[in-house]
């Protein structure tokens, strides 16, 4: 499900018709999350590992094709929030200019497979060269809305962890979706 103009959505009505696939995940995977913090990050930072790929596929937390990964950390510096999203960009603008450089070697950029924009396989680079640009988002994210962490695994982690993932998904949209719009 493809949702224009945002760059992260939620998938409620997947993850429903599922009987709350990410709820149960959640449940599966306590070992995921530390407890103890009286900050929020560490919590929703394993709340977001669980609710995206390759945790788990598809995602209860989508995004839009441009973006390849998308990862939220603690900085160590103060322990705040940030996110790195690492998005998919055309060529910048001195190499598409002039093809000088490209000297018939037969350059590919970005391959897409049923819309999605794939890494080439072992054998592609074993015999074409790529050049595939991206941009690196990283950016603090902010702390106001997100759930407090739980006290520990049997205190309403499921809710917890799904408010902690929409916030995270509110936040990360507001951020990205100005830089794709931007791209075209």
């Amino acid at each position: 499900m493809y949702s224009m103009g945002k760059a992260f959505w939620i998938d409620q009505e997947f993850d429903r018709d599922r009987d709350g696939r990410y709820a149960v995940h959640v449940r599966k995977n306590l070992d995921e999350f530390e407890w103890g913090d009286i900050a929020p990050v560490r919590f929703a930072c394993a709340a977001w590992r669980l609710a995206t790929p390759p945790s788990l596929t598809p995602g209860f937390v989508r995004w839009d094709r441009r973006v390849l990964e998308a990862t939220c950390h603690r900085n160590t510096w103060d322990g705040t929030l940030y996110a790195r999203v690492r998005l998919v960009s055309p060529l910048p603008e001195e190499l598409t200019r002039s093809r000088a450089w490209w000297r018939d070697r037969g350059w590919l950029g970005w391959q897409e497979t049923f819309g999605q924009y794939v890494e080439p396989t072992q054998q592609d680079l074993a015999r074409i060269p790529f050049l595939r640009a991206t941009l690196l988002v990283e950016a603090p994210v902010p702390l106001d809305d997100l759930p407090p962490e739980p006290e520990g695994p049997h205190d309403e982690v499921e809710q917890s962890a799904h408010r902690a993932v929409t916030v995270l998904a509110r936040e990360l949209n507001a951020l990205v979706s100005p830089v794709l719009d931007q791209l075209g």
